[in-house]
């Protein structure tokens, strides 16, 4: 008999919480369960997520409060809440609901040095979980079977954060490799609105934000570069130096990161591409054919990174670009991967790998 796994999501009203539901209510093997908010508790579900409320499984329901009373007794909770505010919850439900698979898809327990926490988000240090992104490489290997491992193995999930996700994948099989070096990285990435949560902001309203292009972040400040350089650690690099710039960009999702870093004396093309071929293992990350360059439309709604290199000769560089979608890859859709590994269950499971076009 098939036995289906109960998915509560904390902070369902938010576009994070509105994607995972989406996901959820699409696998085989998932059920919703609650779904809890703050401020929004007792209002419609159907007010803030519209494009769910014709689903059965929707229709008609309200917010919960944002309680361990309602979150326990499901199998698998994901934390969709602002930065700061998992672990607090996550110390309720280790008290009443030890046994659950918890994925927290904020910032909270992504970091393992604690100063790095605290430098960039000034409080203190939740603790360090199981890193979500099932395709990082560890250093020495040409797989990501360690990663993989350790999810399988765990009931605390941290998702890692969308610019962080673009820029990893597009920059670790040459640091693997030992291809590249690591002093002088340089990432801009363009990023759609959605990746800026939900919450009004003058900033975010359409009348400043059509037609206008927007840094942030800008100087080292953005919290997502301790992540970065904690990947690139990780897959092998020591003394990683790294300018990050992300730009808001007039669409709704997507990311387009391009990444550089100076090549290693003797390096080819050939050699690059060659490190690169690490993804033909992979179901949803993809480099595409030479000549072809990845967009962030192609993503959309897809668990995919779509991934394109080349050899700057003149500049010594390595330029790689990826797209993805931020709440889907970058968010919702590597929680469900995450968890899809943890619970034994196929990696690809609900996730779709097309996207939707034009």
């Amino acid at each position: 008999m098939r036995v289906t796994v109960s998915v509560a999501i904390a902070g369902a009203s938010g576009y994070a919480g509105g994607e995972i539901a989406r996901l959820v209510l699409a696998h085989p093997e998932l059920e919703l369960g609650a779904l809890t908010a703050h401020s929004n508790a007792g209002e419609s579900v159907g007010a803030h997520q519209p494009h769910l409320a014709a689903h059965p499984a929707v229709a008609g329901r309200r917010f919960a409060p944002t309680t361990a009373e309602e979150l326990a007794g499901h199998d698998v909770v994901v934390l969709a809440l602002p930065h700061g505010a998992s672990g607090a919850v996550a110390a309720e439900l280790e008290r009443s609901s030890p046994g659950c698979l918890v994925v927290d898809v904020g910032a909270d327990h992504r970091l393992v040095d604690p100063q790095a926490w605290r430098d960039y988000y000034g409080s203190e240090h939740a603790g360090t979980w199981t890193y979500g992104m099932p395709e990082l490489l560890h250093a020495g290997e040409t797989t990501a079977a360690r990663q993989r491992a350790e999810l399988a193995g765990t009931r605390r999930i941290a998702v890692p954060g969308c610019n962080v996700t673009a820029v990893t994948l597009a920059l670790q099989p040459g640091i693997a490799a030992g291809l590249i070096e690591v002093d002088d990285v340089v990432a801009v990435l363009a990023v759609g609105y959605s990746g800026a949560g939900k919450a009004p902001k003058t900033h975010l309203l359409a009348a400043e934000a059509h037609g206008s292009l927007v840094p942030y972040g800008v100087g080292g400040t953005h919290r997502h570069v301790p992540e970065i350089l904690q990947n690139f650690g990780v897959t092998g690099a020591s003394g990683t130096r790294l300018s990050f710039t992300p730009v808001l960009v007039p669409t709704s999702r997507g990311i387009l990161a391009t990444v550089t870093a100076r090549v290693k004396e003797g390096v080819t093309e050939a050699d690059l591409r060659a490190a690169w071929d690490v993804y033909e293992r992979e179901s949803f990350v993809h480099v595409l054919p030479a000549g072809q360059w990845p967009t962030s439309a192609a993503t959309v709604g897809a668990n995919t990174v779509l991934v394109q290199l080349a050899h700057d000769v003149r500049a010594g560089r390595v330029v790689v670009t990826s797209a993805l979608d931020n709440l889907v890859k970058g968010t919702a859709g590597a929680a469900v991967q995450s968890l899809n590994l943890a619970l034994g269950l196929p990696e690809t499971a609900g996730l779709p790998i097309t996207g939707v076009a034009p």
